[in-house]
Order: C-alpha cells, then structure tokens, then sequence
C-alpha cells in the first residue's frame, strides 16, 4: 500500500518527551503506532482494519 502515513522525524522529535519510560519491556517502534493511529482516524477505519504494514491492530488498539 502506497498511500501509508509516516510520521516525520521532526514532528517525532517534539512528541519523544511525551513518550512513557520503559519499564521492563522493550516497546515496540513509536512512529509506527502513531503513524497507524492518525492513519486510522485520518480514514474512520477500524482498528482491525488497519494495513498489516503497521502491525497488529491489538498493538495499536491498547496503545
């Protein structure tokens, strides 16, 4: 899919101080779930129809 919405590395640098700490856990890639999300509300999709190329829609959905 050609249309994906990526996040810009300046805009991830102003939201990086927002980010939870990890604790324990490795998190998975931030700019890929947040991508997703705006995507998602960007298009009124559900979350189990968002593209695999973002992840798993259970990811994105507790996020």
């Amino acid at each position: 899919m050609s249309n994906l919405y990526w996040l810009t590395n300046e805009l991830m640098a102003r939201l990086r101080p927002y980010f939870p700490k990890n604790h324990g856990r490795p998190r998975v890639d931030d700019r890929r779930v947040l991508s997703d999300i705006v995507f998602v509300n960007r298009n009124a999709l559900r979350w189990c129809d968002a593209p695999k190329d973002y992840g798993p829609h259970k990811t994105l959905y507790n996020r």
